[in-house]
């Protein structure tokens, strides 16, 4: 029998980028899967605080040169791949120079949040699913991290629920305490709507671009959901008590949770 596979998104991982407790839990995850006789890939933005060197990362010829068209502009991504330290599995790095080339991450070095953080948040989204087609790596299990990733869920069941490599893919999301100050620019429905299957209802959810209203639209969306912080914010759990039809797993405050997300993958795979 072959190997299920896993790929998660995020927007940190220890030791790469260390922002908040998501690093050390989708650190820990992926190791506890492969561990477990799962194959398992990572993607998440190269940040310009990455480390190339010592972190040896090496850009992958055979899948660069997508250009990713946000509101009729292209912009070039570039793949770069480390393996994860103490572990054999590779951490793919999605790169592109006007958007992560930077020293910072999500603010600028006074403290004032990038305008564009949006269209930043967009490319990361469409770059992992053009990513996935050009793997050729149908994942068996999809797992979004964090407020960057929360559009996935949406392009899935629209713009790419035809492909054929999401075709018995299940994408879960997991939601955590609130990691974005404030909400995204003005242009980020026009920025977010890739394709014409996605319509002005569809993005609906997430027309308020706050941090509660991008878990709440991923949550909508994604096949499972994971409460994986102990202080969501009320309106997002609201939302997820709503989700009757859904699985759900509750992580927060749980030790052992490599054995916790192994079991719900494998209810969602059956």
């Amino acid at each position: 029998m072959s190997k299920k596979r896993v790929l998660i998104v995020t927007h940190e991982i220890k030791p790469y980028l260390i922002l908040s407790e998501v690093s050390k839990i989708v650190h820990q995850l992926p190791i506890y899967m492969n561990n477990h006789g799962m194959e398992v890939r990572v993607l998440m933005p190269r940040f310009g605080t990455i480390n190339e060197r010592r972190h040896r990362l090496h850009e992958v010829v055979r899948l660069s040169g997508i250009n990713i068209i946000i509101d009729d502009d292209d912009h070039p991504l570039i793949i770069k791949v480390a393996s994860l330290p103490g572990a054999r599995l590779q951490v793919y790095f999605l790169d592109n120079e006007e958007y992560f080339k930077r020293k910072t991450i999500f603010k600028d070095e006074e403290g004032k949040v990038y305008d564009d953080n949006a269209e930043r948040m967009v490319f990361f989204n469409k770059g992992v699913m053009e990513t996935i087609k050009k793997f050729g790596w149908p994942p068996d299990i999809l797992h979004c991290h964090g407020w960057m990733s929360s559009l996935i869920p949406m392009y899935m069941k629209t713009t790419y629920k035809k492909e054929a490599v999401f075709h018995n893919t299940k994408c879960i999301y997991t939601v955590y305490d609130n990691q974005m100050e404030g909400s995204l620019n003005k242009s980020f429905q026009k920025k977010a709507i890739i394709s014409k299957d996605i319509t002005a209802k569809d993005f609906e959810p997430y027309k308020k671009a706050t941090n509660q209203a991008l878990y709440e639209g991923a949550v909508k969306y994604a096949d499972a959901v994971v409460i994986g912080g102990a202080n969501v914010d009320k309106s997002v759990k609201a939302e997820i008590a709503k989700l009757k039809h859904k699985n759900i797993l509750d992580v927060s405050g749980m030790a052992d949770i490599g054995q916790a997300h192994f079991d719900f993958y494998q209810s969602l795979m059956k």
